[in-house]
């Protein structure tokens, strides 16, 4: 074989590589979050507590609650549990938002229902009973996306290593994490290199939350390239 002219195959075949890596990475749905990140996405998954702090826990679906109402022996309740919609139904008040909610957080939403119309100062307690499974879900550029159950004080890196860390072609500078917030669904976004170097604070993890790791067109292109070309024989024609 010419040796000109099998390099010049080679060349043609690299580019044409190059070309399909660039219409696939096109075609490829990336994130593009314009989810808060720093100091801001912090503070909108919970402030200070999203840090490597205080474990804060947060009701949810399938916990077991006792509630007692001062004094109200007929409207509080031994034993209720947060429905799939993150609810509890009380007498005369009916459904509420309990997900998302501290102990003392829902007390403070009881009394304020309570007291809207049928009780003057009313007085509310909360005792979690039993908890949920402590769960999060990991998916996008990641080895091995599921759910997974951590344990008081998992961050995200912990949530990384269960997940058997980040894909090459993830997009480390857009790792989202998406939390329930006092009923709301919120969401901050995070650079996971900063993360590692110390440079920004390990988020902290509570149940429920979802966790999402974003795709990198460049190294997309790139990992495409390099799993193509030996199948091509460039790297023969290029030694």
């Amino acid at each position: 074989m010419n040796s000109g002219s099998g390099f010049t195959g080679v060349v043609r075949r690299l580019g044409a590589i190059v070309a399909g890596a660039l219409a696939l990475a096109a075609c490829q749905p990336t994130l593009k979050s314009t989810l808060p990140q720093g100091a801001a996405g912090y503070e909108a998954i919970g402030g200070p507590a999203a840090e490597a702090g205080a474990d804060v826990y947060l009701l949810g679906p399938g916990d077991k609650l006792a509630i007692n109402i001062f004094q109200e022996e007929e409207l509080s309740q031994r034993e209720i549990e947060v429905d799939e919609a993150g609810n509890i139904s009380l007498p005369l008040i009916g459904d509420v938002q309990a997900a998302g909610l501290t102990s003392a957080g829902l007390a403070r939403e009881i009394e304020v229902a309570y007291g809207r119309q049928y009780l003057r100062n009313p007085e509310a307690n909360v005792v979690l009973m039993t908890a949920r499974p402590r769960t999060v879900s990991v998916e996008g550029q990641v080895n091995k996306p599921g759910v997974y159950e951590i344990e008081p004080g998992y961050t995200l890196l912990s949530a990384m290593a269960l997940a058997g860390s980040p894909l090459t072609d993830a997009k480390l500078d857009e790792v989202l994490v998406f939390r329930t917030v006092d009923g709301q669904r919120m969401g901050g976004r995070f650079d996971l290199t900063d993360v590692r170097a110390g440079r920004s604070a390990d988020p902290r993890l509570m149940a429920g939350d979802v966790v999402v790791v974003g795709l990198s067109s460049t190294r997309s292109i790139y990992r495409d390239i390099l799993q193509a070309a030996p199948l091509l024989g460039i790297f023969y024609y290029l030694r």
